[in-house]
């Protein structure tokens, strides 16, 4: 009798700590953010989940959608989102109206208007008889979310040539894959083409491309992944895991040999024949990827200089105090 109470004792002082032990041995859950396929790199990585090493054990992700960057910013402040990819106008919307302080710009994801690589274009049907931007006054633009990367790289190009928004024109937001029917049925004057949906057919037959959006605001470092910095502080060994993972997997994708199954990849998760996919991931018609995925932030700089003063956010800011690239500086050195 004294040996089995000893023995459960002993069982139920050892009970929280192996529930403790388990508690803490869970993978950490990563949710990360997108809002085109294909262009964007969270459902890519988890179509070749495979390549990881980490992942299951160290961590799991999770690949949620959203209609663009600005709705990503109340996910971050409600703790339904680990991994924003958001574009440079969403970084001072974040910080400073938001209130999100300790946002930290992590990755890179793509960059616009890198010479020799795509930029953004923006489309005229060719019948409009808009051949210039000053012919845009009174017109009515689409965009994909008011405050976005291009929202705001239109407006900038657009205030160059004299015309403000409300005051010149008006703007409609709509997704991307509904922008060339917008364009085509007459309810825009002028729409965004990113890829995949800008090399639409009538986009390609039916348009002009009346600027890209270089003429708004340069080079960009259009979209990169951002976190909370309590959340890194927390779980820094765990998220070296998953972008040490990360960074294989997007090297995989950027080497041409593999380029046969990355367009079968990418026509599952767009229902278009594969040879649709000639451009992903390649010079002139896809975006520049930093094979280490670090991010421009000299670029990112001039961008939030521009956002803040179309008056997007109160004022500029530093970019380099809002960056951590720790995680992919140590993911690299593993997998160099």
């Amino acid at each position: 009798m004294k040996l089995s109470r000893r023995k459960l004792l002993v069982s139920a002082s050892v009970a929280p700590f192996l529930t403790a032990t388990s508690a803490r041995a869970e993978p950490l859950k990563i949710r990360t953010s997108y809002v085109v396929p294909v262009t964007n790199w969270a459902p890519m990585i988890v179509a070749k989940k495979e390549l990881a090493k980490h992942w299951g054990k160290s961590y799991v992700m999770e690949a949620d959608r959203y209609q663009g960057t600005p709705p990503m910013i109340t996910a971050l402040a409600n703790g339904e989102l680990e991994i924003a990819d958001l574009a440079y106008s969403t970084l001072g919307i974040a910080i400073q109206n938001a209130g999100i302080s300790d946002l930290r710009v992590v990755a890179e994801e793509v960059e616009d208007g890198v010479p020799g690589y795509y930029s953004n274009q923006l489309f005229v049907r060719k019948d409009s008889r808009i051949n210039k931007i000053e012919d845009l006054k009174g017109k009515i633009l689409a965009t994909n979310a008011i405050g976005s990367g291009i929202d705001i790289a239109v407006k900038a190009a657009l205030k160059k040539h004299g015309l403000l928004d409300k005051r010149d024109y008006t703007v409609l937001e709509a997704p991307f894959p509904a922008m060339a029917a917008m364009l085509k049925e007459k309810k825009v004057d002028l729409a965004p083409g990113v890829p995949p949906f800008s090399f639409n057919p009538f986009f390609q037959n039916e348009c002009n491309v009346l600027f890209d959006q270089t003429a708004g605001i340069g080079r960009s470092q259009f979209a990169f992944w951002a976190m909370r910095e309590p959340f890194i502080q927390k779980n820094h060994a765990a998220l070296v895991d998953f972008f040490e993972d990360v960074i294989r997997i997007e090297r995989w994708y950027l080497d041409p040999k593999n380029h046969d199954e990355v367009e079968a990849i990418a026509s599952g998760f767009l229902h278009m024949p594969p040879d649709r996919f000639g451009w992903v991931f390649r010079k002139k018609t896809d975006y520049y990827r930093d094979p280490n995925a670090r991010p421009d932030l000299e670029a990112l700089q001039h961008n939030v200089d521009t956002a803040a003063d179309l008056g997007f956010f109160k004022s500029s800011f530093e970019v380099k105090k809002y960056s951590d690239l720790s995680l992919v500086d140590e993911a690299v050195a593993r997998l160099n």
